[in-house]
């Protein structure tokens, strides 16, 4: 048997470029693992999204009601009234959509770890074959 100091360069590359392949798997692996995860979490944020628009479809539309007639009631001509409440939908709804958008966003779903791990992985490549 001889000592790792003692064996030939052939079966040091050799083993070397078998465990550069088993590394290879295991970040594909990695990565695979990662992307599912972040594609679950998209399509919570989805899920999330859509039944927060159902459900606040029609709750929107009682309230809307109900403060054009405060407001008619307070004073303001109809116009005004459903105007202002239009507006505050407006606002309301577009801040859902935005905070939505965010957690769908490029950043939120990159799969950082597995980038971190490629770069460790292509680091340590370069040292063995220094």
């Amino acid at each position: 048997m001889t000592s790792p100091g003692n064996r030939p360069i052939p079966e040091l590359f050799s083993e070397a470029v078998g465990q550069l392949g088993k590394l290879i798997g295991n970040e594909f692996e990695l990565a695979r693992a990662e992307l599912s995860e972040k594609a679950n979490q998209a399509g919570r944020a989805a899920g999330l999204i859509g039944a927060g628009a159902v459900l606040f479809i029609p709750a929107l539309v009682l309230l809307l009601m109900a403060m054009a007639a405060m407001l008619i009631s307070s004073g303001f001509s109809a116009v005004a009234a459903y105007f202002i409440t239009g507006a505050g939908a407006a606002f309301v709804s577009g801040t859902l959509i935005a905070i939505g958008l965010n957690r769908l966003s490029g950043d939120a779903l990159k799969p950082t770890m597995t980038l971190e791990q490629v770069e460790r992985d292509k680091n340590a490549a370069k040292e063995m074959v220094r």
